[in-house]
């Protein structure tokens, strides 16, 4: 079994510490909030082995890698360039670039914006919806209207991290492990007022589940003590600015192979269809659906997904 190797490169002006494993065709792994790296531990050996280059980078913000402090440096722009500057750094021309919640919709806009690096594209949790036809957060007060919606609530700074990083430890654990507070339609978020936080009315899970260890929580909670909440947070700071500085994703389709996988019960369902992503994603070979499966896909069920990425990479021109 292929050893994970770390390393740190500079990319668009930052450093952006790699988990990576393995040689051939490159796969690049992007994680989603609030992760790392450490969210692809069981797809880095799964590729390796079967012949590519799986490298997985802390998104900047987390983990090991640079956190600037401005709120205009976590753009789309920003995140796709560090990812553009990353095939440069490690001498490939190409990727096949693969992306799981936040890191799923930087893996669309990679093959949206940047085709001629980004030769195929796998998005899990979070389907690609092109640009919203008004800013999001409009667009979400339109939608949620006085209902209290967790986007909206992380837009001011300062308030989301004070309360998640209160106890880094009990946020991972009911966000992972239990109820997160993205989830529409369970109760206790559905009757949350304004004021409320991402953690009001959410249980502590007792036990956790099979997937998720305690060295896992222990894990990601050192790797959250060291970065903070603010670099994840400020991704979805900067969705109306994507917005006014990616007109050109009005239109664009994404031309490149493609497969979406997701799991069953992922709250994301509930406010992100998927039936407009097929006519922007005219290549997309499946959407696959996982019986049972939540929204941390990757590591709840590893097996299903390392078998669903290595055909579809298998399917690929050589």
């Amino acid at each position: 079994m292929a050893d994970i190797t770390h390393r740190t490169v500079r990319t668009n002006g930052i450093h952006l510490h790699l988990a990576e494993a393995g040689q051939g065709p490159l796969v690049l792994l992007l994680h989603g909030w609030p992760e790392s790296a450490y969210s692809w531990r069981h797809q880095l050996r799964a590729l390796a082995d079967a012949g590519y280059h799986a490298v997985a980078p802390d998104v900047r913000g987390y983990g090991q890698s640079d956190r600037p402090e401005p709120i205009e440096a976590y753009s789309m722009k920003q995140l796709v360039a560090d990812f553009v500057g990353l095939l440069d750094a490690l001498g490939e021309k190409t990727a096949v670039v693969v992306g799981h919640d936040w890191g799923s919709a930087m893996a669309w806009n990679c093959a949206a914006l940047h085709p001629d690096r980004f030769r195929a594209v796998v998005g899990m949790s979070v389907p690609h919806l092109g640009r919203t036809p008004m800013p999001p957060t409009q667009l979400f007060r339109r939608v949620f209207g006085d209902k209290w919606f967790y986007i909206l609530y992380f837009q001011e700074p300062g308030i989301a991290e004070a309360e998640l990083e209160a106890d880094i430890p009990r946020t991972l654990r009911i966000t992972l492990g239990g109820t997160p507070g993205f989830d529409t339609q369970a109760e206790a978020v559905k009757s949350r007022r304004q004021g409320d936080g991402f953690l009001t009315g959410l249980q502590v899970p007792d036990p956790l589940p099979a997937w998720l260890t305690e060295a896992d929580l222990a894990h990601l909670a050192k790797e959250l003590e060291h970065s903070g909440f603010r670099g994840g947070l400020n991704r979805y700071r900067n969705m109306d600015r994507d917005w006014a500085e990616l007109p050109e994703l009005a239109t664009a389709l994404i031309q490149q192979p493609a497969l979406f996988i997701t799991g069953e019960k992922d709250p994301g369902r509930a406010f992100a269809p998927l039936d407009p992503m097929k006519a922007l994603v005219p290549r997309l070979q499946d959407v696959l659906v996982i019986p049972g499966a939540g929204h941390w896909i990757q590591q709840e069920r590893p097996a299903e997904v390392n078998a669903a990425l290595l055909a579809f990479l298998k399917s690929l021109p050589a």
